[in-house]
């Protein structure tokens, strides 16, 4: 029997038959004008920077390529009228060819851009400095007084976000209408503290529709230092309300109002500042892909739009703003995941691709967490740095400016932030308190973590832990007030008793309340007004008399023949046992009419 011939080529098949449908051209026609009116729909809302390096442009030519294809088969009938497919398949022929042409394109940039084959240029999207821990004084906040602290945050965004809602929660007419967007929070260096400021959002459309008008008539600022919130009303301050806003719907949206200006622009996470007069700008960082096509994303310009007036808008490059005096009041331009991202390119590649998943020798990576430290007038971020072979300890931190991206890796073994929270919390493990996420402290040359202990976002305590020695850990002890300096005293006494190395702090300051161990209003301020501080004192010493109360040695002091003594006990301060008549001291104590005042301090 002869062979059975099948030919597969499909030569021997018929042509399928391209059917158009009646009024071809019109129809045509009507797919092209309902892309084009479809397309315009889908940038509004999508807002594609129109670049081949963002990947939301692909996802913008995919939906146009879908919706002509889309409109093809529905004005041809094919889904009633199976002979019209052909038809459609033609049509799509030219749309698909231009989607695959993008689709290449994207696929060789991720080739190109690929850390195999540019390991050292990733390793080199930011450049780092090494240097032992406490060399730099600039990047990391050396304590050597209780003043020191004044730039230093005591609470984290969580504890800041729960004032700022009490404060909120206080203005009626707001609180109904608006929420705080928690999400666009910023902590900066405002006036000499440590600041977050907290813009606010509508609470639904509804809320929107009612007050868009109008506007937002204030945002929310925290004290990080006083732990003190208060509304800042933009109308008491001659500023008209924020227009522009991240909770907009229509035009008046940052991101649509940042593309209608900057089509081509690829824009990263903004964020709200203020200037030196509380005047609101939306710092916007404008990115780019620096390595290839696709790879090593950094910021080339920041756009600065202001929230009272969307028709202010600025572009400035990075060297304008390294040197342009008028905007230094910028303090983050760099977002936090962008600067751990190059850092841990800078760890992970250094040795080069091989390196960095075989051997892993010099191998780095960031710890899980970051946290802010304000130095001059910037802001840094700071995170913890391991080795990858060996994650339990860090081998130092990296600091990074957040304005600059100038990297400092201070070198430094110890536990890591995770491990210090763990020894802080077991202090008060009875009481089943969390605690803040550390901040790198330099108390007089100790490597020092220090952290808020909390109970529902309220600050109950604060806590000190050696980054070096893990069990040098020590807390204020007071539940009802937090007391700083309390806290720092054990902690010199625990560093002085592990190493034998008496730490020289100067312990003469007045303190907020919040922080002072003292009880205070336990309010908020709406108006700027602020709950009351200690009382500085300073004068010659008249008259000591001492007396035993309760196994306690109290001394009481008059100074300048005022008829007022000033008591503090030798537990509080054992140096007031050296003070005599003639004496020049500073005393710092709580407002009080009374005869005898409790002393927080009293020194020469």
């Amino acid at each position: 029997m002869d062979p059975i011939k099948v030919d597969f080529s499909g030569k021997g098949r018929p042509k399928e038959v391209v059917i158009p449908p009646e009024k071809k051209v019109l129809k045509i026609i009507i797919c092209i004008l309902t892309t084009i009116i479809g397309g315009a729909i889908a940038y509004y809302f999508m807002l594609p920077a129109i670049n081949l390096k963002a990947m939301e442009f692909y996802y913008f030519i995919a939906v146009v390529i879908a919706i002509y294809v889309g409109m093809t088969f529905i004005t041809s009938k094919a889904f009633v009228k199976p002979e019209y497919i052909p038809y459609v398949k033609r049509q799509a022929v030219v749309p698909i060819v231009i989607g695959l042409v993008f689709a290449l394109i994207l696929g060789i940039g991720y080739l190109v851009s690929a850390p195999l084959f540019r390991a050292k240029d990733y390793s080199e999207i930011i450049e780092v400095t090494e240097e032992e821990f406490g060399t730099n004084e600039k990047s990391i906040t050396t304590i050597t007084s209780l003043e020191d602290f004044s730039s230093v945050p005591m609470i984290d965004k969580d504890v800041a976000l729960n004032l700022a809602n009490k404060t909120l929660g206080d203005l009626s007419d707001w609180v109904s209408q608006f929420v705080i967007d928690e999400k666009y929070s910023t902590q900066i260096n405002y006036e000499g503290n440590p600041y977050r400021i907290f813009p606010l959002k509508y609470g639904d459309v509804f809320k929107w529709i009612q007050n868009t008008k109008e506007g937002f008539p204030a945002y929310l600022r925290v004290n990080m230092y006083t732990q003190e919130a208060e509304a800042f009303v933009l109308s008491d301050h001659n500023l008209p309300n924020i227009q522009v806003s991240t909770s907009e719907y229509l035009n008046e949206r940052l991101d649509r109002v940042l593309r209608f200006k900057f089509p081509t622009y690829m824009f990263g996470t903004p964020s709200l500042e203020i200037d030196e007069t509380g005047h609101p700008y939306w710092v916007c960082e404008r990115i780019d892909k620096t390595i290839g096509l696709v790879g090593g994303t950094d910021v080339i310009g920041v756009v600065l739009v202001d929230a009272c007036d969307k028709n202010n808008i600025q572009y400035y490059t990075m060297d304008e703003i390294r040197t342009n005096k008028d905007i230094q009041w910028i303090d983050q331009i760099y977002s936090d995941d962008l600067l751990v991202q190059q850092y841990n390119y800078y760890g992970k590649y250094n040795g080069g691709f091989i390196n960095g998943y075989i051997g892993q020798t010099g191998v780095m990576t960031t710890t899980m967490g970051s946290s802010y430290i304000a130095s001059g007038d910037d802001v840094w971020l700071y995170t913890g740095v391991t080795s990858v072979t060996n994650d339990d300890s860090i081998i130092g931190f990296a600091i990074i400016n957040q304005r600059t991206k100038e990297a400092v890796f201070q070198e430094i073994s110890g536990t890591t932030e995770s491990g210090a929270q763990t020894s802080a919390k077991g202090i008060v493990s009875d009481k089943g308190w969390d605690a803040t996420f550390p901040l790198l402290l330099n108390i007089d040359g100790e490597a020092t973590y220090f952290m808020a202990l909390k109970d529902n976002n309220v600050v109950k305590s604060y806590a000190m832990v050696s980054v070096e020695r893990v069990q040098d850990a020590v807390r204020s002890e007071d539940d009802a007030n937090p007391d700083l300096e309390a806290c720092l005293k054990a902690y010199v006494s625990k560093v002085k008793a592990s190493t034998k190395r008496q730490l020289n702090i100067k312990y003469d300051a007045v303190l907020p309340d919040a922080i002072a161990g003292v009880e205070g209003t336990g309010e908020n301020t709406t108006n700027g007004n602020k709950p009351s501080e200690l009382v500085k004192v300073t004068g010659v010493i008249t008259d000591i008399r001492t007396a035993v109360v309760n196994g306690n040695s109290i001394y009481y002091i008059a100074v300048d023949n005022k008829p007022v003594y000033y008591s503090i006990s030798t537990a509080e301060d054992d140096a007031v046992v050296i003070l005599n008549k003639g004496d020049t001291v500073n005393i710092s104590h709580v407002a009080s009419d009374e005869a005898i005042v409790t002393a927080k301090t009293i020194s020469k």
